[in-house]
């Protein structure tokens, strides 16, 4: 198997805030927009952004959504600061292994940086 590209594929339920959310909020560039499907870049990657998902007013569990979405940053304190800016709130975790940057988007799903 020869892969070309790698993606993921996000269902959400309020498309359009999630699509604002991911190309505004976190600076993701839009590839292409559709009514109800956006695939955005994603770190030498892509994201697809789709309707139909279920969202939820606090992080899913693992359960619901046992996927998270991690960004490797090259300055973590600088992408932190970033994100808080655009008005992302940031929890900033630490552990033996490293730190992390916590994000729920709009629909409850978990987002991470990694210093």
């Amino acid at each position: 198997m020869n892969v070309k590209e790698t993606g993921i594929i996000l269902s959400c339920e309020d498309y359009e805030a999630a699509v604002k959310f991911y190309a505004e909020q976190l600076g993701l560039p839009i590839r292409e927009r559709g009514e109800s499907l956006s695939t955005l870049d994603f770190g030498g990657s892509y994201l697809m952004v789709e309707d139909k998902g279920v969202a939820s007013d606090r992080e899913k569990t693992r359960a619901q959504n046992p996927t998270v979405l991690r960004f490797h940053v090259d300055d973590f304190d600088a992408s932190v600061e970033e994100l808080e800016a655009r008005g992302v709130h940031v929890q900033v975790q630490h552990f033996r292994w490293g730190t992390i940057g916590v994000v729920i988007d709009p629909e409850g799903n978990r987002i991470e940086l990694k210093r």
